[in-house]
């Protein structure tokens, strides 16, 4: 399609409908009339008591003065009259303007609320208003005429047979414009479809980017060029990715940039206009060959870093490390805390609560048996970190002293009500001092109750070595609270919360909780995570 574009114009458009009435006039658009005597603007007295409809009705009421100006009028079921601005000079007049532009003085680059209601001044440049408008057209059948006037003083317009917006709730829609007449055509200068008629300027072509070149006719000072960021190819306008070197079967590569074939064997370069290729491409041993924003490439694997042809593992410390790196789904990754003296080990990441939570514990349907052995606890169980699972104290101690953590503890009861406790601060001590709950920060949480506040100082005890406070034995009670409680944790005297205990019992000895100030408990909790992020 051919883009048809004015010299400087003044646009005024105008309804007519096929009946007719009159006003008086003012400045503003919406001013309220004042009384006196003008001779530009006169007054008359309607010879009816309702207001005319439009500018129609206003000429047919006063029809002993056909001089255009500012009348009021009140279409039907709109709730105040308005001013509106007459045109009795064209074509038979009573015409209602609704839009004009003469000179530049009224900023037409507005909001939503100003065309609904309307701005200018009605004796230059406005907008009538997009509701007044949609009560306008939709009273009567009316005709749109568009005035134009260009640079050089030559006048045409168009004509509309049937001309309709819609409400507000439709967005002042056009429901109808009908069939056009006029004498628009012949005054018209058009361009190709890809330029833009505008003043003259340099433009920037493919053949030579770094130069802005003067393509404009001697004397012109508007003519058709190409838009703003394109570049002249031949007698075309491009964007400047398609100037480049051409690749059968996978068109233009743009200078400077290169295309990798799809497995990956091939990569080809434009420099200079000049296309080289390198047939000795490979990706990485840690990278896969893969599309990504319709391009094919070479893009190392989660948990490495580099360009896909190298790549190099990340060294994570913690699963915030992994969601800093802009990893950011849920799941299993490598990490190896400061200090750590074996190599990297799984553990699983959250990232949701704000991303970069290392889980810890996790319980949620009792495929895993939490009543285990110091050095099962010591050392993590089980080896996949998807389902149940403890990480393991030693890892616990090297991750939680080599920066400053809080805690999050995630619940979910029988009943499938969710819980969640938070520490500002957490960290345990090494195996040979019982990997101590040595640091518990402050509690803020939705439980009403503070579970962990009694196991704070507390060393860990699981059913073969017992750390704990608890003292008492007999032949019914047995002193060690991970037997007593079927478990493994930071033990006092004995507990207020036993997330590690029997799954399956609904008992104290099972995933329970113990409110110290009402002595109730909480049995068998269905679900149970915990998870640290630095803070």
């Amino acid at each position: 399609m051919e883009e048809f574009h004015l010299y400087s114009i003044i646009l005024k458009i105008t309804i007519f409908a096929s009946i007719a009435l009159n006003a008086a006039n003012s400045q503003e658009l919406g001013t309220p009339k004042s009384g006196g005597n003008n001779q530009e603007a006169s007054y008359f007295f309607y010879q009816r008591s309702e207001y005319p409809r439009d500018c129609a009705e206003v000429k047919a009421q006063c029809s002993n003065h056909n001089s255009s100006g500012v009348f009021v009028i009140k279409p039907e079921g709109f709730d105040e009259p308005f001013e509106v601005f007459c045109d009795n000079d064209i074509d038979g007049g009573g015409w209602t303007v609704i839009q004009r532009r003469v000179d530049g003085s009224i900023n037409f680059d507005r909001s939503w609320s100003d065309y609904k209601e309307g701005f200018g001044f009605l004796r230059s440049e406005f907008w009538i208003g997009n509701q007044k408008l949609s009560f306008l057209t939709n009273q009567k059948k009316y005709q749109l005429r568009i005035d134009f006037e260009n640079s050089v003083g030559s006048s045409f317009f168009a004509t509309y047979e049937a001309f309709r917006i819609s409400d507000e709730f439709s967005k002042f829609r056009i429901v109808s414009v009908g069939q056009s007449t006029g004498t628009v055509d012949s005054f018209i200068e058009t361009c190709p479809s890809n330029m833009v008629f505008k003043n003259c300027s340099c433009q920037t072509s493919c053949a030579n980017p770094d130069v802005c070149e003067d393509t404009c006719s001697a004397g012109d000072d508007e003519s058709c060029i190409c838009p703003e960021g394109f570049f002249i190819k031949g007698d075309t306008c491009v964007h400047p990715q398609a100037c480049g070197c051409y690749l059968t079967g996978r068109g233009v590569i743009p200078d400077g940039g290169s295309y990798v074939n799809d497995d990956c064997t091939e990569r080809c370069s434009c420099e200079s206009g000049t296309l080289i290729c390198d047939s000795s491409f490979r990706c990485d041993a840690n990278a896969v060959c893969e599309e990504r924003n319709d391009t094919f490439g070479c893009h190392c694997r989660e948990g490495f870093k580099g360009d896909g042809k190298s790549c190099t593992r990340n060294e994570f410390t913690d699963c915030h490390d992994v969601y800093t790196s802009g990893l950011r789904n849920n799941g299993v990754y490598n990490i190896k805390p400061a200090g750590w003296p074996g190599s990297e080990f799984e553990v699983y990441c959250e990232m949701s609560n704000g991303g970069g939570w290392t889980v810890f514990q996790r319980r949620q349907d009792g495929s895993v048996d939490f009543y285990r052995t110091w050095d099962s606890y010591k050392t993590g169980f089980p080896d996949t970190a998807t389902g149940e699972l403890w990480l393991g104290n030693e890892k616990l101690y090297y991750m939680t002293n080599q920066k400053s953590y809080k805690m999050r503890i995630d619940l979910i009861n029988r009943d499938g009500v969710s819980y969640n406790l938070n520490y500002d601060a957490f960290r345990i001590n090494n195996e040979a001092n019982n990997y101590r709950l040595e640091t518990l920060g402050s509690f803020t949480g939705n439980t009403g109750y503070d579970y962990m506040a009694y196991h704070r100082g507390s060393d860990f005890s699981t059913h073969d070595d017992d750390n704990d406070d608890y003292d008492y034995s007999s032949d019914y009670y047995n002193d060690n609270c991970a037997s007593y409680y079927h478990g493994a944790w930071w033990y006092n005297n004995c507990a207020t919360a036993n997330l590690n205990g029997d799954y399956s019992s609904s008992s104290y000895s099972g995933v329970a909780l113990f409110n110290y100030d009402t002595y109730t408990y909480t049995y068998s909790l269905r679900f149970t995570e915990m998870k640290i992020r630095p803070v």
